[in-house]
Protein backbone atom coordinates (compact mmCIF):
# COMPACT_ATOMS: atom_id res chain seq x y z
CA UNK A 1 0.00 0.00 0.00
CA UNK A 2 1.20 3.53 -0.82
CA UNK A 3 0.19 6.56 1.18
CA UNK A 4 1.05 10.24 0.71
CA UNK A 5 1.10 12.58 3.69
CA UNK A 6 2.85 15.91 4.34
CA UNK A 7 4.15 15.91 0.79
CA UNK A 8 5.92 12.54 1.01
CA UNK A 9 4.92 9.03 -0.01
CA UNK A 10 5.80 5.79 1.72
CA UNK A 11 4.99 2.22 0.87
CA UNK A 12 4.11 -0.43 3.43
CA UNK A 13 2.52 -3.86 3.72
CA UNK A 14 -0.49 -4.49 5.92
CA UNK A 15 -0.79 -7.91 7.57
CA UNK A 16 -3.99 -8.82 9.41
CA UNK A 17 -3.54 -11.10 12.42
CA UNK A 18 -5.25 -12.29 15.58
CA UNK A 19 -4.07 -9.42 17.74
CA UNK A 20 -5.68 -6.55 19.65
CA UNK A 21 -3.58 -3.56 18.58
CA UNK A 22 -1.92 -2.15 15.49
CA UNK A 23 1.85 -2.50 15.37
CA UNK A 24 4.35 -0.95 12.97
CA UNK A 25 7.58 -2.80 12.23
CA UNK A 26 10.59 -1.85 10.10
CA UNK A 27 12.88 -4.69 9.04
CA UNK A 28 16.65 -4.72 8.59
CA UNK A 29 16.29 -3.32 5.06
CA UNK A 30 13.98 -0.43 5.91
CA UNK A 31 10.81 -2.12 4.68
CA UNK A 32 7.69 -1.14 6.62
CA UNK A 33 5.08 -3.65 7.77
CA UNK A 34 1.86 -2.85 9.62
CA UNK A 35 0.30 -5.67 11.63
CA UNK A 36 -3.34 -5.02 12.44
CA UNK A 37 -6.23 -6.95 14.04
CA UNK A 38 -8.47 -8.74 11.56
CA UNK A 39 -11.28 -6.48 10.43
CA UNK A 40 -9.35 -3.24 10.93
CA UNK A 41 -10.35 -0.62 8.37
CA UNK A 42 -7.86 1.04 6.02
CA UNK A 43 -8.80 4.37 7.57
CA UNK A 44 -7.73 3.17 11.02
CA UNK A 45 -4.41 1.92 9.66
CA UNK A 46 -3.73 5.21 7.88
CA UNK A 47 -4.60 7.17 11.01
CA UNK A 48 -1.92 5.28 12.96
CA UNK A 49 0.58 5.71 10.11
CA UNK A 50 -0.01 9.47 9.95
CA UNK A 51 0.22 9.81 13.72
CA UNK A 52 3.71 8.25 13.65
CA UNK A 53 4.69 9.59 10.20
CA UNK A 54 7.84 11.53 11.11
CA UNK A 55 9.21 8.76 13.30
CA UNK A 56 8.55 6.11 10.63
CA UNK A 57 10.26 8.17 7.92
CA UNK A 58 13.25 8.90 10.11
CA UNK A 59 13.73 5.31 11.20
CA UNK A 60 13.29 3.88 7.69
CA UNK A 61 15.83 6.32 6.28
CA UNK A 62 18.33 5.58 9.02
CA UNK A 63 18.10 1.86 8.38
CA UNK A 64 18.36 2.20 4.60
CA UNK A 65 21.37 4.47 5.02
CA UNK A 66 23.09 1.88 7.20
CA UNK A 67 22.25 -0.94 4.81
CA UNK A 68 23.73 1.05 1.94
CA UNK A 69 26.90 1.05 3.99
CA UNK A 70 29.59 3.62 4.20
CA UNK A 71 30.10 5.54 0.97
CA UNK A 72 33.46 4.89 -0.60
CA UNK A 73 35.97 7.17 1.07
CA UNK A 74 37.58 9.95 -0.92
CA UNK A 75 41.23 10.34 0.05
CA UNK A 76 41.87 13.26 -2.27
CA UNK A 77 41.67 16.99 -1.55
CA UNK A 78 38.36 17.88 0.09
CA UNK A 79 37.40 14.34 1.09
CA UNK A 80 35.12 14.43 4.12
CA UNK A 81 35.92 12.73 7.44
CA UNK A 82 34.34 12.88 10.87
CA UNK A 83 36.03 14.41 13.88
CA UNK A 84 34.20 14.83 17.20
CA UNK A 85 30.86 14.27 15.50
CA UNK A 86 31.24 16.74 12.63
CA UNK A 87 32.37 16.22 9.07
CA UNK A 88 35.43 18.14 7.87
CA UNK A 89 37.34 18.29 4.56
CA UNK A 90 40.91 17.07 4.36
CA UNK A 91 43.66 19.29 3.01
CA UNK A 92 46.61 17.25 1.78
CA UNK A 93 50.20 18.48 1.60
CA UNK A 94 52.99 16.40 0.09
CA UNK A 95 56.47 16.83 1.54
CA UNK A 96 59.20 14.27 0.89
CA UNK A 97 61.25 15.66 3.79
CA UNK A 98 58.76 15.02 6.62
CA UNK A 99 59.79 12.42 9.16
CA UNK A 100 56.45 10.58 9.24
CA UNK A 101 53.06 10.91 7.55
CA UNK A 102 50.73 12.68 9.96
CA UNK A 103 47.57 14.75 10.30
CA UNK A 104 46.29 17.54 12.53
CA UNK A 105 43.08 19.48 12.98
CA UNK A 106 43.32 23.20 12.39
CA UNK A 107 40.98 25.95 11.17
CA UNK A 108 38.06 23.56 10.60
CA UNK A 109 40.11 21.31 8.33
CA UNK A 110 41.95 18.05 8.72
CA UNK A 111 45.44 18.80 7.43
CA UNK A 112 47.20 15.68 6.17
CA UNK A 113 50.95 15.67 5.55
CA UNK A 114 52.41 12.80 3.54
CA UNK A 115 55.74 12.01 1.90
CA UNK A 116 53.96 10.55 -1.09
CA UNK A 117 50.32 11.28 -1.90
CA UNK A 118 48.28 8.12 -2.37
CA UNK A 119 45.15 6.71 -0.78
CA UNK A 120 46.97 4.38 1.62
CA UNK A 121 49.35 7.07 2.88
CA UNK A 122 46.47 9.47 3.54
CA UNK A 123 44.45 6.72 5.21
CA UNK A 124 47.26 5.72 7.55
CA UNK A 125 48.02 9.35 8.43
CA UNK A 126 44.37 9.90 9.35
CA UNK A 127 44.24 6.69 11.34
CA UNK A 128 47.33 7.74 13.31
CA UNK A 129 45.68 11.11 14.01
CA UNK A 130 42.44 9.54 15.25
CA UNK A 131 44.34 7.08 17.43
CA UNK A 132 46.37 9.85 19.08
CA UNK A 133 43.32 12.04 19.58
CA UNK A 134 41.33 9.15 21.03
CA UNK A 135 44.07 8.33 23.52
CA UNK A 136 44.27 11.91 24.77
CA UNK A 137 40.47 12.33 24.90
CA UNK A 138 39.78 9.04 26.68
CA UNK A 139 42.44 9.61 29.32
CA UNK A 140 41.07 13.10 29.95
CA UNK A 141 37.45 11.94 30.20
CA UNK A 142 38.28 8.98 32.46
CA UNK A 143 40.03 11.42 34.78
CA UNK A 144 36.99 13.72 34.64
CA UNK A 145 34.55 10.97 35.68
CA UNK A 146 36.84 9.32 38.23
CA UNK A 147 35.21 11.25 41.08
CA UNK A 148 32.03 9.20 40.49
CA UNK A 149 33.83 5.96 41.37
CA UNK A 150 35.63 4.61 44.40
CA UNK A 151 37.77 2.28 42.31
CA UNK A 152 40.17 3.18 39.50
CA UNK A 153 40.93 1.48 36.20
CA UNK A 154 44.00 -0.69 36.25
CA UNK A 155 44.97 0.40 32.73
CA UNK A 156 43.59 2.25 29.71
CA UNK A 157 44.32 1.08 26.18
CA UNK A 158 43.29 2.25 22.71
CA UNK A 159 42.73 -0.63 20.29
CA UNK A 160 41.66 -1.45 16.74
CA UNK A 161 38.58 -3.45 17.73
CA UNK A 162 35.90 -3.82 15.07
CA UNK A 163 33.27 -5.31 17.39
CA UNK A 164 33.24 -3.06 20.48
CA UNK A 165 33.48 0.64 21.23
CA UNK A 166 34.89 -0.20 24.62
CA UNK A 167 35.43 -3.05 27.07
CA UNK A 168 36.24 -3.57 30.74
CA UNK A 169 37.54 -6.90 31.99
CA UNK A 170 37.36 -8.39 35.49
CA UNK A 171 40.69 -6.77 36.43
CA UNK A 172 39.42 -3.27 35.50
CA UNK A 173 41.47 -3.01 32.32
CA UNK A 174 39.65 -0.57 30.06
CA UNK A 175 40.02 -0.62 26.28
CA UNK A 176 38.51 1.78 23.77
CA UNK A 177 38.18 1.82 19.99
CA UNK A 178 40.33 4.48 18.29
CA UNK A 179 37.37 5.40 16.06
CA UNK A 180 35.64 7.00 19.05
CA UNK A 181 37.46 10.26 18.32
CA UNK A 182 35.08 10.60 15.37
CA UNK A 183 32.05 10.71 17.71
CA UNK A 184 30.65 13.77 19.52
CA UNK A 185 32.26 14.39 22.90
CA UNK A 186 29.05 13.51 24.75
CA UNK A 187 29.00 10.12 22.98
CA UNK A 188 32.64 9.53 23.93
CA UNK A 189 31.66 10.39 27.50
CA UNK A 190 28.87 7.82 27.39
CA UNK A 191 31.24 5.03 26.32
CA UNK A 192 33.71 6.08 29.03
CA UNK A 193 31.00 6.08 31.70
CA UNK A 194 29.61 2.77 30.44
CA UNK A 195 32.95 1.01 30.72
CA UNK A 196 33.84 2.62 34.05
CA UNK A 197 30.52 1.41 35.45
CA UNK A 198 31.65 -2.10 34.53
CA UNK A 199 34.39 -1.69 37.12
CA UNK A 200 31.54 -1.87 39.64
CA UNK A 201 29.06 -4.13 37.83
CA UNK A 202 30.69 -6.42 35.28
CA UNK A 203 27.41 -7.43 33.61
CA UNK A 204 24.46 -5.43 32.29
CA UNK A 205 22.07 -6.00 35.18
CA UNK A 206 19.67 -3.43 36.63
CA UNK A 207 22.26 -2.16 39.07
CA UNK A 208 24.63 -1.45 36.21
CA UNK A 209 22.08 0.58 34.24
CA UNK A 210 20.98 2.45 37.36
CA UNK A 211 24.57 3.53 37.90
CA UNK A 212 24.97 4.58 34.26
CA UNK A 213 21.70 6.54 34.47
CA UNK A 214 22.72 8.20 37.72
CA UNK A 215 25.92 9.54 36.19
CA UNK A 216 24.49 10.21 32.72
CA UNK A 217 20.66 10.46 32.70
CA UNK A 218 20.49 11.00 28.91
CA UNK A 219 22.71 8.04 28.03
CA UNK A 220 20.06 6.46 25.79
CA UNK A 221 20.31 9.21 23.19
CA UNK A 222 24.07 8.63 22.99
CA UNK A 223 23.51 4.90 22.58
CA UNK A 224 21.17 5.73 19.74
CA UNK A 225 23.75 7.96 18.05
CA UNK A 226 26.21 5.07 18.01
CA UNK A 227 23.56 2.65 16.76
CA UNK A 228 22.53 4.95 13.93
CA UNK A 229 25.80 6.66 12.99
CA UNK A 230 28.50 4.26 14.16
CA UNK A 231 28.96 2.86 10.65
CA UNK A 232 30.21 6.28 9.51
CA UNK A 233 33.12 6.18 11.95
CA UNK A 234 35.83 4.77 9.72
CA UNK A 235 38.66 5.76 7.41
Amino acid sequence: MLHTFSGETIGFDVIYKNRSTIGIYIDLYGNIEVQAPKGTSDASVLLIIEDRWDLILQRAREIKERVAGSMEKEYGQGGQFLYLGKSYPILISQDADIEKDNALFEEDKLHVYVKEQNDESVKQALKRFYYQQCKALIEKRVKFYQSEFKTKPRSIRITDNNTNWGTCDSTRRLTFNWKLSMAPLEVIDYVVVHEMCHMVHLNHDRSFWRLVGKIMPDYEQHERWLAVSGWRMDV
